[in-house]
């Protein structure tokens, strides 16, 4: 059965709930922040139930050295309260920290088929060439994404467009499950996928996403740069020679500038149409530094945050603490009345 075949109304009997999160996987970027920090800051002040969580168990699917794993996950940690995610209003936790997770993601490893699985490009892409060498866990991760947003009964995930897919396969898991046993117990979610830069493009090469792994350090900025280091990237920036067109159509084969306009529309709150409005026919000797300075300007309080959360781990371990505790209050009744849908006896 495919999700697509639910009935539209077919979250209506759940309050509205977003579920999201990040891999502690080190060197958090721009593109980090504006295609989820900045995008589940704004849910969370919608007045929307927000639950974020960085999934340390989708870490390692690949190995990590335990050192560097944590440190990335409470610098991931100190990324979301810099950017605004305050741990009062909005549950933010590690993934590790609730186990209903691990068992969850087992009875929809059970659901999920086969087929479905092996349309994932994700692992195709990940594993490469050397695809016998990789993990099961990086085979089977989807069936865990699925259980971190459906232990949660989550009806919205905000997701970059490569994230598309997993929301797409949750769906049809909860489907199947609700068809199989004849309940209405899971939500069928929706991704929401919105803003000018969900997919943030390397500074160097337009038609690739920014990314840690870049062997070039100018093709991204990270979330730890200075403001200088900031500027000086924008400033080298890949561009072309033509000025900035007088409509968006204008962008549409070129990537680096198209790239530099959609950072200038998410970093302030506009449209894309409105960034080319201001600085049509300009070149990039005049957008370049107002970007520079809009970005300097947004994202040198974060990374002067970040830096004060982390010289207090101790901190940082008692609010995700706190986290987990509310969110395996809400996850434990969901995993048990599964449980109970499946047939499985558990004492009281």
């Amino acid at each position: 059965m495919q999700a697509a075949e639910v009935k539209a109304d077919q979250n209506a009997a759940f309050a509205p709930r977003i579920f999201s999160g990040i891999q502690p996987s080190g060197g958090l970027t721009l593109g980090n922040y504006l295609g989820a920090l900045k995008r589940f800051v704004e849910k969370q002040n919608e007045g929307i139930e927000t639950i974020y969580c960085i999934v340390d168990l989708h870490a390692i699917t690949v190995w990590q050295d335990p050192e560097k794993l944590r440190h990335a996950t409470r610098e991931a940690a100190a990324a979301f309260i810099a950017a605004g995610i305050d741990p009062v209003r909005s549950v933010l936790f590690n993934q590790s920290q609730v186990s209903a997770h691990a068992e969850l993601g087992w009875i929809f490893n059970c659901v999920a088929r086969l087929g479905w699985m092996n349309r994932m490009t994700q692992f195709k892409d990940k594993a490469g060439k050397n695809s016998e060498n990789a993990s099961l866990g990086l085979y089977a991760y989807p069936s865990l994404m699925a259980a971190d947003i459906l232990l949660y009964h989550a009806t919205m995930v905000p997701v970059g467009e490569d994230q598309k897919q997993h929301v797409e396969l949750t769906r049809d898991i909860a489907a199947k499950f609700n068809h199989d046993y004849k309940v209405d117990f899971f939500p069928v979610p929706e991704p929401v996928i919105e803003g000018a830069a969900t997919r943030v493009m390397s500074l160097r090469d337009g038609t690739k996403k920014m990314s840690k792994s870049d062997p070039s350090d100018q093709s991204r900025i990270n979330l730890t740069d200075s403001a200088d280091a900031i500027a000086q990237k924008i400033r080298k920036a890949r561009t072309d020679p033509e000025p900035l067109p007088d409509n968006i159509d204008g962008l549409k084969d070129r990537p680096e500038a198209r790239n530099l306009v959609n950072i200038y529309a998410a970093l302030s709150g506009e449209t894309a149409e409105a960034v080319i409005a201001q600085f049509a026919g300009q070149g990039f000797g005049a957008f370049k530094p107002a970007l520079a300075d809009l970005a300097v300007a947004k994202l040198e309080p974060i990374t002067t945050e970040m830096t004060r959360l982390m010289a207090d781990p101790a901190e940082i371990d008692r609010i995700l603490g706190d986290g987990a505790r509310r969110a395996d209050e809400i996850a434990q009744p969901i995993l048990a009345r599964t449980l109970d849908i499946m047939g499985m006896i558990r004492s009281r």
